[in-house]
């Protein structure tokens, strides 16, 4: 077997790979590496080759933090689970990138099924499982959207479709969708807000207006903002890619929460993933609500499963080790989740 490791630079190789690859995320797109880069993050797109034919791909980040530097796989490599010969080619070039750029481990959480199986494959290659997640889910829900728009709505809780009924009859109302910056800034105001009240620390206006503005340029993301008498008081932002809608980022104020406006939003984006031709959508984070119900996205996840759907759990995120800085870095971040209690 002749295995070898190229860089991809054309991005209809890339995306053609990533659209056949079984379970995907916008994590390992093209795009999300121009996002990586414009964070000032150096990435590499990496092609595993078997024979000349492409056999897996990997988006690679190098990120600079406080108390260590490493290498990120967001929900990645896109390998097919048990080609342990190719695996064993790219963690090669992901050790030599490593120490070429001072890195102190690698880190990557794939999608794949979370079994002691998988456990094992990684366990085998001198990976550990990771005391942080790698700013990407581990579990999600996702709904299947091949049913008519009637259907998908009887098939959800009674109470989540009652709500979004109720909305639809309040004239006052109003859903909107957008593509321009300038709607995000008042997402941001509205995100900085609620995170302020709820104690948590929201992703950076940077950081979602580089994410925005990068993939609406290819018509890609789309924000739903949700007003009360013409007052922003809850939004979405949704990123469409590959046949699938992503609910990725979301903020509901606090001073119409009555009104029950996140559950139109929600669908009024599952009915332009329709539109667009998506057979799936993705509400990007899970957390079992009944195992773990003080867990801050227990109640999120409620809100998800009302409109129907399943959970699809992935083995948790895997670190391999570079220096002997890692285990600071591991001492602080197990000690900060045990702190939290989660």
């Amino acid at each position: 077997m002749a295995i070898k490791i190229e860089t991809i630079i054309d991005k209809s190789v890339w995306e053609t790979f990533s659209g056949r690859y079984e379970p995907r995320t916008f994590l390992q797109s093209w795009d999300w590496g121009k996002f990586q880069k414009k964070m000032g993050n150096k990435i590499w797109r990496l092609g595993i080759f078997d024979n000349n034919k492409l056999a897996g791909i990997a988006l690679v980040s190098k990120i600079i933090a406080k108390r260590s530097t490493f290498l990120l796989i967001q929900h990645g490599p896109c390998v097919a689970k048990g080609q342990t010969e190719i695996f064993a080619a790219l963690l090669a070039e992901l050790k030599r990138i490593g120490e070429e750029e001072k890195a102190d481990f690698i880190r990557i959480n794939p999608l794949w099924k979370r079994d002691q199986e998988n456990r094992n494959f990684f366990k085998n290659f001198g990976f550990r499982e990771a005391p942080m997640h790698a700013n990407a889910y581990e579990a999600t829900w996702k709904l299947g959207l091949a049913l008519p728009e009637e259907e998908l709505l009887m098939k959800m809780r009674k109470t989540t479709r009652y709500l979004i009924r109720q909305t639809l009859k309040n004239q006052d109302i109003t859903i909107e969708k957008s593509a321009k910056s300038d709607d995000l800034e008042a997402y941001q105001k509205l995100s900085r807000t609620v995170a302020k009240k709820q104690s948590f620390t929201p992703f950076s206006d940077e950081y979602i207006k580089n994410e925005f503005e990068i993939f609406a340029k290819e018509n890609q993301a789309l924000l739903f903002l949700g007003k009360y008498k013409g007052e922003l008081a809850a939004a979405a932002l949704v990123i469409f890619w590959q046949g699938t809608a992503y609910y990725h980022q979301a903020a509901s104020g606090f001073k119409h929460a009555k009104l029950s406006l996140p559950y139109l939003i929600a669908w009024e984006a599952i009915k332009e993933a329709k539109k667009r031709g998506c057979v799936l959508y993705d509400f990007w984070g899970y957390i079992n609500p009944q195992t773990e119900p003080k867990h801050p996205w227990a109640g999120p996840t409620l809100f998800k499963m009302g409109f129907g759907g399943q959970a699809f759990e992935y083995i948790k995120t895997q670190d391999f080790p570079l220096t002997k800085k890692y285990w600071f870095n591991y001492i602080i971040e197990k000690t900060r989740k045990i702190k939290r209690g989660y």
